[in-house]
């Protein structure tokens, strides 16, 4: 009888109650067998120790060339953290055939699930309507509703069309919004077939009564959002920035939303945690919550559920089928914490 697969477990940030139930446990010991870190980026001597046998890797691990050219039998690693890193070499993987994975659709329907409620929220003014009632200052029916706007029929704009996107669209479509998206990274025939609108990033700016930014960050586009684009947007307008703090150039965004030049949720900064003394805090006329969107106890039983999966295919000699692969170019491009 042979001997079981080598699977390495080395998913720091990520915790032991976030990828590794008991019951994934017990799965992930039938299916072969372990080697486990938790607390720390696993040290150097227990990788080098774990390279000639390993089959799986999950986790952040750092996997340039040399390593992989220790690693023969290697056969998938599972970023568990959602962005891609920029610590693997994805050319040489996919030349290997060994397939780079990410849990980013386990976490895209709980961020789309946030967005919208921030978005309704601004849109209403649900956020100034519950300190006025605990003040008694309320004001009732159409006299409390004269700053508020709905999403029914409105012009969706979305800058990025990923899986945060593309788990978004659903939840819009019943507002019979007319939905314009701006990604370079994709067609225009492709947009087309999804039936959204593709738009310049002009376009999207200038038109959009709702705008989701969603876009990922790559060694191209950092801070392309700049001052110029962000004083484009509708005077009004509802912005939620829901992918990464460093599309955008933040102090700008921070001041024109903090001037009530547009209703903006945040929920991403450039750096995590913020200061208890940052003046952002006290910025007026924003919607803030620290990095909750995605990091609900659903989206981590779905990580475990997508991984679990696609190791049992990939071990069957099979392609996996529901975590995001790699592609070699544009992850490279990518940047993550």
């Amino acid at each position: 009888m042979s001997e079981k697969p080598l699977l390495f477990l080395d998913p720091y940030p990520r915790n032991q109650e976030m990828v590794f139930s008991e019951a994934t446990e017990k799965i992930l010991r039938d299916l072969g067998r372990l080697v486990i870190h938790f607390g720390s980026r696993a040290p150097e001597e227990l990788v080098e120790e774990i390279l000639p046998e390993v089959q799986v890797i999950i986790g952040q691990t750092a996997m340039p060339r040399e390593r992989l050219d220790r690693a023969p039998k290697l056969r998938a690693i599972f970023n568990v953290k959602a962005n891609w890193e920029p610590n693997i070499d994805y050319a040489e993987a996919h030349a290997r055939g060994i397939h780079v994975l990410s849990a980013a659709p386990a976490m895209a329907p709980a961020v789309a699930e946030f967005c919208l409620g921030q978005a309704i929220t601004l849109a209403r003014g649900l956020q100034h309507a519950d300190p006025l009632f605990r003040e008694t200052q309320e004001v009732y029916g159409i006299g409390g509703n004269t700053k508020a706007y709905s999403l029914y029929d409105s012009t969706v704009g979305m800058v990025g069309y990923g899986n945060l996107g593309k788990s978004l669209v659903p939840l819009l479509r019943p507002f019979q919004p007319e939905i314009l998206v701006h990604d370079p990274w994709l067609s225009k025939g492709y947009l087309n077939k999804e039936w959204l609108i593709p738009a310049s990033l002009e376009e999207i700016l200038a038109k959009s009564k709702f705008l989701f930014l969603l876009a990922g960050v790559t060694t191209e586009n950092e801070g392309f959002l700049g001052r110029t684009l962000l004083e484009s947007i509708p005077a009004d307008a509802t912005v939620v920035l829901a992918s990464r703090a460093e599309i955008v150039d933040f102090e700008a965004f921070v001041e024109l939303a903090g001037q009530g030049r547009f209703r903006a949720a945040i929920d991403v900064f450039p750096e995590e945690p913020v200061s208890k003394d940052d003046p952002v805090r006290k910025t007026p006329h924003i919607l803030f919550s620290s990095h909750l969107a995605g990091g609900i106890r659903a989206s981590y039983a779905r990580i475990q559920e997508m991984m679990l999966d696609d190791i049992g295919q990939i071990l069957k000699g099979l392609p996996p089928l529901r975590m995001q692969r790699a592609e070699p170019t544009l992850a490279a491009k990518m940047r993550s914490r």
